[in-house]
């Protein structure tokens, strides 16, 4: 790098101030005018009968795409404010505007869908031939179909205004009381510490097995305290959802989670019978891991414990550095999009306190910048996931000059671009390792994410599943969520581990998430399309960069199953590329463990 990095960052260039910014008021003020004169325009509109009376529609598609820019820009900055900041009252202030803007944006949206669903058949084919059209005809025709699958657009207008208050209400709530909470931590040096959610959750994976345990069991105990709010606030949430599935004739939970992720359940199915298939290679390495620290069996939080006792760090700007020399390997300009990013600090990565915990990548589609939020303390993990933040940034920038409309990938394939840089990151890192012990670190580190996605992300669907259904026939309690979360951990883990997590349900912020219901499987999704990638890129070298910046700007407008038809020739609904994929998870695990017997038999023979 030729500089020190700073570890905070640079909001200002976006707008200036904060949640004091008077530029940003003032953006949010035209902006709640504009969407509610393009209401007032749609609301008057009909849908054209014939391609000569289409010019009206035309700008209203033109408007739409301006107004999803907009939004996001707004949704995105001030989505930064309060990750930054828990306790910024006024950035709180700020996301109550803006969710009643979007309700209105979300009834315009509405209201055009529907004016496309009024498109005389002949006349739309027509229309989506022209050109101001015809880059966005895949955009257009799912919600020409969306809206043969909603209520009629008056009640959908009511859900969208009765949503701000109700359904992600009870999403803010979350938020608010995760921002209440702290986790009492009796350091053996400083003394007793009220962390942070964010600051203990780091701890949960500290190199002292003493000092993880001590964290979680404070950690339970914080969300036991809150067990009954939050029970409310889950079932509040899901009730709103359901009820609305009922009232549209949805009957499947899924419906709503598998459109938006545009994949088909065959996917979904062939997915989770694969990994199913390759779990007990998956055990096999938690097992070897537990012998291996000295244990029977691995508890929750020596999953992600770290195998170097050492807690060997690596600063900032030495993560940095390695980030962008092993993407250089792959895409030169990759590379330098992150050095970029690094650079201009689009990166918040400071440890302190009243941050929100986890972390996550968002785009300013007007200011075509991204910005990337996490707590970094120098660990493997850390370095990982600033890989996976950038790979998403990534992704939004091969895109840039593409339609609004095209820009709008689903979750699934987003997780693909950030879990393909981490795989570049983690596999350059363990190549490079000098010792035994150093190899074995790193890729306990990797197969600390093949566990994630095949049993902790499949454990919260499971709970989700089960969750809904039972939620159908009335309010579940804390102490049954409690029960549903330990069974669907003890199914996905195969009775793997010692103890489990009773209260995740409560600490999980994607159990909240109003944007994107069933916020797990497409995680596994992506890292497993990614791997799926992965394998195709060191088949075809340099030469697959290319391909794959090709690949990334289709996932805006294409079902998965023609993604994967087009750019890699597969078909996802059937196992062979799923099994393809978890074939390298088993060889990984294969390779942990022939590491650990040559560790053994060193340590034998001295």
């Amino acid at each position: 790098m030729e500089q020190t990095l700073q570890t905070t960052w640079d909001l200002d260039a976006i707008f200036t101030d904060g949640s004091e910014s008077q530029s940003f008021r003032a953006f949010l003020s035209t902006l709640k005018q504009d969407v509610a004169s393009f209401y007032d325009r749609l609301n008057k509109a009909t849908a054209p009968k014939s391609v000569d009376e289409a010019d009206a529609f035309k700008h209203d598609i033109n408007m739409f795409q301006d107004l999803t820019a907009r939004l996001g820009e707004a949704e995105s900055f001030i989505g930064c404010l309060r990750a930054q900041n828990i306790y910024d009252k006024k950035a709180v202030e700020l996301s109550a505007t803006l969710k009643s803007i979007d309700a209105e944006y979300q009834s315009c949206e509405t209201l055009l869908e529907q004016h496309i669903a009024a498109i005389p058949g002949d006349v739309w084919s027509d229309l989506l031939q022209e050109k101001p059209l015809n880059p966005y005809s895949y955009i257009l025709n799912e919600k020409r179909q969306d809206a043969h699958e909603q209520l009629p657009s008056d009640q959908e207008q009511l859900i969208h205004a009765l949503s701000v208050d109700g359904y992600h209400g009870w999403s803010d709530m979350h938020d608010s009381i995760v921002g209440e909470t702290t986790i009492t931590y009796n350091d053996p040096v400083k003394g007793e510490q009220n962390l942070s959610v964010g600051q203990a959750d780091n701890l949960l994976s500290d190199s002292d097995r003493s000092v993880r345990q001590a964290v979680a069991d404070s950690w339970e105990e914080a969300w036991r305290k809150q067990e009954d709010l939050l029970a409310q606030t889950l079932n509040s949430l899901a009730g709103f959802r359901l009820n609305v599935y009922d009232k549209r004739g949805w009957d499947h939970v899924l419906k709503e989670p598998l459109t938006i992720n545009r994949m088909s359940e065959s996917t979904l199915n062939a997915m989770w019978q694969v990994i199913e298939t390759y779990k007990p290679k998956v055990v096999e390495y938690l097992q070897t891991k537990a012998k291996y620290m000295g244990l029977d069996q691995l508890s929750w939080t020596d999953v992600e414990a770290p195998l170097d006792s050492t807690d060997t760090k690596m600063s900032f700007d030495e993560g940095a550095e390695f980030i962008i020399e092993k993407f250089n390997n792959f895409n030169p300009d990759m590379a330098r999009f992150a050095k970029h990013a690094l650079e201009h600090r689009w990166v918040e990565a400071e440890d302190r306190s009243g941050k929100e915990p986890g972390g996550f990548c968002t785009s300013f589609p007007l200011s075509e910048e991204s910005r990337i939020f996490m707590t970094y303390s120098g660990t493997p993990g850390n370095v990982s996931t600033l890989a996976h933040e950038l790979g998403h940034a990534y992704h939004s920038h091969v895109m840039q000059d593409m339609a609004t409309l095209n820009q709008d990938y689903p979750m699934n394939l987003a997780e693909t671009a950030s879990t393909f840089a981490e795989n570049i990151v983690a596999d350059a890192a363990i190549r490079s390792a000098s010792t035994d012990s150093e190899q074995l670190a790193l890729l306990d580190d990797k197969l600390q994410r093949a566990v994630a996605f095949f049993m902790n992300i499949h454990a919260r669907f499971l709970f989700e599943t089960r969750f809904y259904e039972e939620r159908k026939n009335g309010f579940v309690n804390a102490e049954r969520l409690n029960e549903l979360m330990v069974q669907a951990q003890k199914d996905a883990y195969k009775d793997a581990l010692a103890d489990y997590h009773p209260h995740f349900w409560a600490s999980k912020l994607h159990f909240y998430i109003t944007e994107v219901p069933f916020y797990n499987f497409p995680y596994t999704f992506g890292y497993m399309f990614s791997m799926g990638i992965y394998a195709r890129a060191a088949e075809e070298g340099p030469a697959f960069a290319e391909k794959y910046d090709a690949l990334l700007r289709d996932t805006g407008s294409m079902k998965v199953e023609d993604l994967a038809v087009k750019h890699l020739g597969v078909d996802l609904t059937q196992p062979d590329f799923w099994e393809g994929a978890a074939k390298q998870v088993a060889q990984d695990v294969d390779t942990f463990i022939d590491i650990i017997r040559n560790i053994d038999a060193s340590t034998s023979c001295n």
